[in-house]
């Protein structure tokens, strides 16, 4: 039986009293290049979009067209941590604090917070709580998960428009062939990751 992704966490923390629970997630913790974009999203109960899923799980028009309702019925933000903050925090770090700047700048401040993962949000002010594989389990995280990977998506198409050749309006900054022939090509652009072991070795390996 297929699993999909319900409601129940967000019941749950509402009958324990919580009253503004948010779903985040991230998408760009494994590409070479670009930065980590962080979604928190709170969905209102009566009003939440048909076919909500695991991102991964659904073409990019479909993720594109949710992610259109997502922000027109739903309280969403959108957030980054920059190529030098991961590179300067390291990836899990930066995940985490673009996973904060979504949450705080949501409209309402989120009393819950239901995160994709093993790990609570580092120094986040309110309750947490993780959820392995939460984007297939819970529709906020599901929910997060569309418009994050979708909002990146746009910004590596727009820097692949800047830095033609590697491929990132395919590959959104991932270690594929063309992105690694590419780096011995035409070299390394300011969006690269230079504290990743791929970046780091052609840095340095003279």
């Amino acid at each position: 039986m297929i699993q999909l992704p319900d409601f129940q966490h967000e019941d749950e923390a509402r009958i324990r009293g919580f009253l503004c629970i948010a779903g985040v997630d991230e998408v760009g913790r494994g590409p070479l290049a670009g930065p980590v974009t962080a979604a928190a999203v709170c969905l209102h109960p009566g009003r939440i979009p048909a076919g909500l899923n695991d991102s991964k799980k659904l073409t990019a028009a479909r993720r594109e067209a949710l992610a259109a309702e997502i922000h027109a019925v739903a309280e969403v933000c959108v957030a980054h941590a920059s190529v030098e903050e991961i590179d300067r925090l390291n990836i899990l770090w930066a995940s985490h604090l673009a996973m904060r700047r979504a949450v705080a700048g949501l409209a309402r401040i989120a009393d819950c917070v239901l995160v994709d993962g093993n790990l609570k949000v580092r120094d986040l002010a309110c309750h947490c709580v993780p959820l392995v594989k939460g984007d297939a389990r819970s529709l906020s995280i599901a929910a997060a998960s569309i418009v994050a990977k979708v909002a990146r998506d746009r910004i590596m198409c727009d820097l692949a428009l800047a830095h033609p050749g590697y491929g990132w309006e395919r590959n959104a900054g991932y270690g594929t062939a063309q992105h690694q022939a590419a780096l011995q090509d035409l070299g390394i652009t300011p969006h690269h990751r230079r504290s990743f072991k791929t970046i780091h070795n052609i840095l340095y390996q003279g």
